[in-house]
């Protein structure tokens, strides 16, 4: 059983690894950091990967077992891209592996009430959740969380509409974060 799901992780490898990096351009769109006033840092950046990220792998979840198995590609090519960006960034060998699993149980436990959220959808607890996991207890702009809220509930319904067979190929689309105003 191990071995086959090892297979079944190979096969999904390119598409998870292609809608990661879909889900990384669209969490780059400037008007979420310019406008919207998250922080361009090292944590602002995760925290709109990981929101673009959790997007994807949550659609995928809703999917076949095939949807199932890209769901844990596109999560295993995050983190394996974050290795990679704290090794270049000069983060030592013997701390690589805590800080990663430091951001898996980060980005699990915003999954968790991002997905909570979206599943009841609750805008306004997906407002406190974005709110407090985005800006990390600090004020966020006016207005800004709940627009992130609202972007995250128009992407959520935009890739709900995408077909699985395209999302298992590895090709999906976000809507510009502009279009949630």
């Amino acid at each position: 059983m191990a071995l086959l799901n090892l297979l079944g992780r190979k096969r999904h490898e390119r598409a998870g690894f292609e809608l990661y990096t879909a889900a990384v351009g669209a969490a780059r769109d400037p008007y979420i950091f310019e406008t919207l006033g998250v922080p361009d840092t090292l944590d602002g950046r995760f925290d709109v990967i990981g929101l673009h990220v959790f997007l994807v792998v949550h659609r995928l979840h809703a999917a076949s077992k095939d949807g199932r198995a890209l769901a844990q590609a596109v999560f295993d090519a995050m983190f394996s891209d974050m290795d990679i960006n704290l090794r270049e960034i000069g983060v030592g060998d013997m701390t690589v592996g805590k800080r990663v699993r430091a951001m898996w149980e980060a980005f699990n436990g915003r999954s968790t009430a991002y997905a909570a959220a979206l599943d009841s959808g609750d805008l306004t607890a997906l407002t406190d959740a974005v709110a407090r996991n985005v800006w990390r207890g600090e004020a966020a702009p006016p207005g800004s969380a709940h627009t992130l809220a609202t972007l995250v509930m128009e992407q959520s319904a935009h890739l709900a509409e995408q077909p699985i067979d395209a999302l298992l190929a590895g090709r999906v689309s976000f809507r510009p974060a502009r279009a949630a105003e």
